[in-house]
């Protein structure tokens, strides 16, 4: 059961850190993950709350994070806008329009919500069974399949991909709005898995954590998963700390995944071999 547990606390940070391995594999670094993930937590709440189907709530919940991640792509792929500054646009964004849609419809209240949650069996819920089993399958697409050679083409060196006859601005929007379903994912499994219920900017950073493993994870999806679970444990400490009755700052256990992922991103970060063209709009040459 602690295994479960664990992978219960590492759930949203691996589910959004697997699909932004195929996001990135692809040349494209979504900044807006964060807010894809508020989104879809938001609406798979509200959707859950309105209909009482937590299921409903979960379509709802992946829909908009696929329409968050295609606004996204809109501007960053379509419209080659700089990603860091059009990922920031859309966290702040959904920061605002969740706040916003939540303090309306709830008032401050968010205490006192409670939607109903995606059953589990002894503890196994469908969406840890769907995170296990996207461990190999995202792997055998990246790295088995055409399409993940010419999504990794992308990636490395567009305009050889481009000369193959592949539309790289295509490819890079299916590799994004696949992140986008992850994305959506992930927001769900906090609203009605973990939580049963919403609070405002209750991804806290989970987004950035993400992006932060898939630098640990090597762009990789088995490392990434891996890396997310070093997140899920560290989430753990604070409730076993509390249960073994040891006097630890909360504060500390609070931030203890944020600084993993710092250190992360300082130590691991600097030897890391990214994409070749991660973060590089392309406009085909005429």
């Amino acid at each position: 059961m602690e295994f479960i547990s664990l992978l219960q606390y590492a759930a949203p940070v691996a589910l959004a850190a697997m699909g932004e391995v195929v996001t990135q594999r692809g040349g494209v670094i979504n900044i807006g993950l964060e807010g894809a993930m508020l989104i879809a937590s938001f609406f798979a709440m509200l959707v859950c709350y309105t209909t009482h189907s937590p299921y409903l709530g979960l379509v709802a919940g992946v829909g908009t994070g696929v329409a968050t991640a295609g606004l996204f792509g809109f501007f960053a792929i379509i419209l080659a806008a700089d990603q860091v500054v059009v990922g920031t646009a859309v966290n702040l964004l959904a920061l605002g329009l969740t706040g916003t849609l939540f303090r309306s419809k709830f008032g401050q209240s968010g205490q006192l919500l409670s939607v109903g949650r995606i059953p589990a069996w002894h503890g196994v819920d469908p969406l840890m069974v769907l995170m296990l089993l996207s461990v190999p399958a995202l792997w055998f697409l990246i790295s088995r399949t055409g399409w993940g050679l010419a999504v990794r083409a992308c990636g490395e060196y567009p305009k050889a991909a481009d000369a193959s006859g592949f539309s790289v601005n295509r490819l890079r929007m299916q590799a994004l709005l696949i992140g986008g379903i992850y994305a959506g994912l992930a927001g769900s499994y906090l609203a009605l898995v973990i939580t049963g219920s919403f609070a405002e900017n209750m991804t806290a950073g989970r987004g950035f954590v993400a992006i932060a493993m898939v630098t640990f994870g090597r762009w990789k999806p088995q490392f990434a998963f891996l890396a997310a679970l070093l997140i899920g444990f560290a989430e753990s400490l604070q409730y076993k700390f509390q249960t073994y009755g040891w006097k630890v700052p909360f504060q500390l256990m609070i931030a203890l995944p944020y600084l993993i992922a710092l250190v992360v991103l300082v130590l691991v970060g600097r030897g890391a071999s990214s994409p070749g063209s991660l973060g590089q709009p392309y406009r085909k040459e005429k």
